[in-house]
């Protein structure tokens, strides 16, 4: 499956899906001291922390259809978005890690995807390319992922509330750790693609 591609429709810089990615991005550190402060010693901010989650959840499908159904598909939103959520879901394995209510091998298989992705990079640019734009698998991935975090986060209620979370949250994490691995498989085979591709025409 190749990378999807979008062309760029604008150079402005504030446009609607732009402030939305950037408003992700200033969510990142608010969202790391609601969910780390109790194991400093402060008081839980689940409700916050949740609260969130769920906004950059629904942020992060704006942003991208509203890009595309106004022509506001910009350069900066290719490399704002696909940032904005790789910082949330690492902000989120984190706090969630250090709050003991993700396991540390689930956190494991999830940092060393983002790892093999960033291992592609170099390869990518020494070939004159950016990063790989991010596919619909990728997003679906995300989706999953950006549902699941919330609902692990209410598993620390302990009632039915909780109970209820635990079983629909993990069923969205194992999916969307299923996804997020099939996407960076994908990501690895365009970039080896546009690679070869590049070689055959240099020999030719």
């Amino acid at each position: 499956m190749e990378v999807q591609e979008t062309r760029v429709q604008t150079d402005r810089v504030f446009t609607i899906p732009n402030v939305l990615s950037m408003a992700r991005l200033v969510g990142v550190p608010l969202f790391l001291w609601l969910i780390l402060w109790p194991v400093f010693g402060g008081p839980k901010n689940d409700g916050w922390a949740i609260a969130i989650l769920m906004l950059s959840g629904v942020s992060d499908y704006l942003d991208g259809k509203l890009a595309r159904r106004w022509g506001q598909v910009s350069r900066l939103g290719q490399l704002l978005d696909p940032l904005a959520d790789r910082l949330f879901v690492l902000s989120t394995i984190v706090g969630l890690t250090a709050r003991r209510i993700m396991p540390w091998w689930l956190t494991a298989i999830l940092l060393a995807r983002e790892i093999f992705i960033a291992s592609l990079l170099p390869i990518l640019r020494r070939h004159g390319y950016g990063p790989p734009e991010v596919n619909f698998i990728g997003k679906a991935a995300t989706f999953n992922l950006m549902y699941a975090f919330p609902l692990l986060l209410l598993t620390t209620y302990d009632n039915w509330v909780g109970s209820v979370a635990s079983v629909i949250g993990w069923a969205f994490v194992w999916w969307g750790t299923t996804l997020y691995w099939w996407a960076g498989i994908l990501y690895a085979v365009q970039t080896r693609r546009l690679v070869k591709t590049q070689d055959g025409a240099l020999s030719e």
